[in-house]
């Protein structure tokens, strides 16, 4: 490993060290509820949701409400794939996922694994993005949080029958824990120059000529050799297609 990397390495450890504590305390405190700031605004949630804030249930019905509410994201994830063609905010006019792709995706992002079959910047639409790949990335990371304190709870209160409120552990998670770091998060990246914008993608021109080999096309398909090696010819080109979008 480099210096560079040693360098990267122990500041992160570092400020994870740093970081721990008081992050910690503040994860916990915003979990059970002992947080002021910001309370009207979660009772409002609740009440339009219909959610009884005071009702705690047990494992069972804890484990159902996650089972099911994930189900929904993975079919609302699959859906927004699979119409993407038809859905608005999606300038290059991509098509739509194929199945399997779209249910791998969806699952993978529901289930917070987030591993990518596809390349990103030439199979989704914006909208897609946002709404359901974004929208995930909070939802799945809230269902893990929520999953660690309904355990630690279970834990910690021996013979208890209850492990807390599945719908206020997803919202408080969401709404005092991940929220307020994607804020912190996203005003640093705007800080540095990171684009964020509905723009279709740009074509420019770049300083130097870049060489490269063009497969040898027939009807959209590569031609190969006796051996199965694709020929190309010599090409070139000054242009480069620069991604845009949220």
């Amino acid at each position: 490993m480099t210096s560079h990397g040693w360098l990267l390495l122990g500041t992160f450890l570092a400020v994870l060290l740093l970081t721990a504590k008081p992050l910690g305390i503040y994860i916990a405190n915003a979990m059970e509820g002992r947080l002021r700031i910001g309370r009207p605004f979660e009772n409002l949630v609740y009440r339009l949701c219909g959610i009884r804030a005071d009702e705690e249930t047990g494992w069972l019905r804890y484990a159902l409400a996650l089972l099911i509410f994930n189900a929904l994201g993975v079919v609302a994830v699959y859906g927004l794939q699979r119409l993407q063609a038809v859905l608005p905010l999606n300038p290059q006019q991509m098509a739509a996922v194929a199945p399997d792709s779209a249910f791998n995706t969806a699952v993978s992002f529901v289930t917070n694994t987030n591993w990518q079959g596809y390349g990103g910047e030439a199979t989704m639409g914006y909208l897609v993005q946002m709404l359901g790949l974004g929208v995930q990335n909070f939802l799945s990371a809230a269902t893990g949080i929520a999953v660690v304190f309904a355990l630690i709870r279970g834990i910690a209160r021996h013979s208890a029958a209850t492990v807390g409120n599945a719908w206020v552990d997803l919202t408080r998670a969401t709404v005092w824990v991940l929220l307020p770091l994607s804020v912190l998060m996203a005003l640093f990246l705007a800080g540095q120059g990171v684009i964020q914008n509905f723009s279709p993608y740009q074509d420019v021109t770049t300083v130097e000529t870049t060489h490269y080999d063009a497969p040898r096309l027939d009807s959209s398909e590569p031609l190969k050799d006796d051996k199965g090696n694709a020929l190309t010819d010599p090409a070139e080109t000054r242009v480069q297609t620069l991604p845009m979008g949220p």
